[in-house]
């Protein structure tokens, strides 16, 4: 196949079975998105903690959740700007060493401050890593299948969190300052970085929609020669295709694009979907150890009971990932938000030990199928020239929430206790599932690769 071939890039990766190179690109970016989530569950269990050792009141320690939280609005933000500029593979990268490093530090802190400045530093890493990771495998998943490989790509931050829950009940309680130890081990991001940054390839359509041409036919053509199709093959069949001009071509024009006719009604359901899973989220399983250990459950039953409600997000993603290519992105949503809210409320009126856990695990389940479908329809709501951007300040108007949660928790356990506190959280919830049904369900098509 010959360069005046290339502009059929996107259609030669959409027609391609899923393969080893597929895999490598799920499995590499996913064991990114597990680190991530190990960072943000081990700072619920720190917090307890440090309540425990530091003698914090529950205001003092909510800000140690939102100076992370505050971190990730910005870094989401520029993040994704900074993808559609410089690259996802390359932002992706100084992502996780960013706050791979800042996580490694935070165990050396004597004080609140100071813990309070790295963990806005961890925040700017990680909140910039994952929207750009789903819009890097988006960009390679077949379109058949790519939903169901965002939900699974998700699907790793179950694998995070569970590994975070274990550290939380087998270091934290059981080794004098184990919240130290927990920190040390989420440095492990900082060598990590080095293994994403040569190990994985560019994105093919980013590269083609900056006219690196020769680039992109260089990474397509690898992922043909592992597949059974050649490029010959793909070429004979579909032909060179003229590419469309961009939807935008500066950062200033990327960020008013989002608000143009075409995008704002898409722009503002997703930004409505985002904040409101948000704050549900972070309010309830950031505070979930800790609200067990303030209603009378000591640190290990606290955080053993938070072990087991972590489990069920597996089974949560698995469900997702299959019906978001049976259902469609929209009914997925929302019905998981949905089922959220209905979890939430009984978790917070529950009164035994197995409703508690059941309950839970319900919410657990829910809620995070409920981010798979939402992570698989973010990044296709928009063209390959603003992908990032509107991925990025999505998930940045979403961190807004979860910066106000972990604030408003306390405030609300006073007012009205955890019956309370989880109705707001079903609310959010409810509010969240209208505003899936303003978004784009493009099951099955083709990315938009203006």
């Amino acid at each position: 196949m010959t360069d005046t071939a290339t502009p059929s890039v996107a259609r030669r990766l959409d027609d391609l079975p899923f393969g080893r190179r597929h895999l490598r690109i799920l499995t590499g970016s996913g064991l990114g998105w597990a680190l991530d989530a190990m960072d943000v569950g081990l700072i619920s269990f720190i917090i307890t903690a440090l309540i425990a050792q530091w003698s914090l009141d529950t205001s003092q320690a909510s800000w140690i959740a939102s100076a992370g939280f505050a971190g990730m609005a910005i870094g989401a933000s520029l993040g994704g700007l900074l993808a559609d500029r410089f690259g996802r593979r390359s932002v992706f990268a100084v992502t996780l060493l960013v706050y791979g490093v800042a996580t490694g530090a935070s165990a050396l802190v004597g004080g609140l401050a100071m813990l309070l400045v790295l963990r806005f530093v961890v925040g700017l890493g990680l909140g910039a890593e994952l929207p750009v990771a789903s819009t890097y495998v988006s960009e390679f998943a077949p379109a058949r299948i790519r939903g169901r490989v965002i939900v699974i790509l998700e699907a790793f931050w179950a694998v995070g969190w569970t590994a975070a829950a274990l550290i939380g009940y087998f270091v934290i309680p059981q080794v004098d300052e184990g919240w130290r130890w927990a920190f040390v081990v989420g440095a492990i991001p900082a060598v990590y970085a080095l293994i994403v940054r040569w190990g994985l390839p560019e994105s093919a359509r980013w590269l083609e929609r900056r006219g690196r041409h020769a680039e992109a036919e260089a990474v397509v053509r690898s992922f043909e020669t592992n597949s059974a199709t050649t490029s010959r093959d793909v070429g004979a069949a579909v032909g060179a295709e003229a590419i469309a001009a961009p939807a935008a071509v500066s950062s200033t024009g990327r960020l008013r694009a989002l608000w143009s006719s075409e995008f704002r009604g898409r722009t503002a359901s997703l930004w409505l979907v985002w904040f409101c899973v948000n704050f549900s989220y972070y309010g309830a399983f950031i505070w979930i150890p800790t609200i067990l250990y303030t209603q009378g459950y000591d640190l290990v039953r606290s955080f053993g009971f938070t072990l087991i409600i972590t489990l069920a997000q597996l089974p949560g993603y698995a469900v997702s990932a299959w019906l978001i290519e049976v259902w469609g992105r929209r009914l997925t949503l929302s019905v998981f938000l949905i089922g959220s809210a209905a979890s939430a409320v009984v978790f917070g009126t529950a009164g035994t030990e197995t409703v508690i856990i059941a309950a839970g695990m319900a919410l657990s389940f829910f809620n995070l199928g409920a981010w798979g479908a939402l992570y698989a329809v973010t990044p296709e709501m928009y063209p390959t020239s603003l992908r990032g951007t509107g991925a990025g300040w999505a998930a940045g108007v979403g961190r807004i929430a979860s910066i106000l949660a972990p604030l408003s928790v306390p405030p609300l356990l006073l007012w009205g206790g955890a019956p309370v506190l989880f109705v707001v959280f079903a609310v959010f919830f409810v509010l969240a599932a209208a505003g899936a049904w303003g978004l784009v369900d493009r099951r099955g098509e083709s990315l938009d690769d203006r």
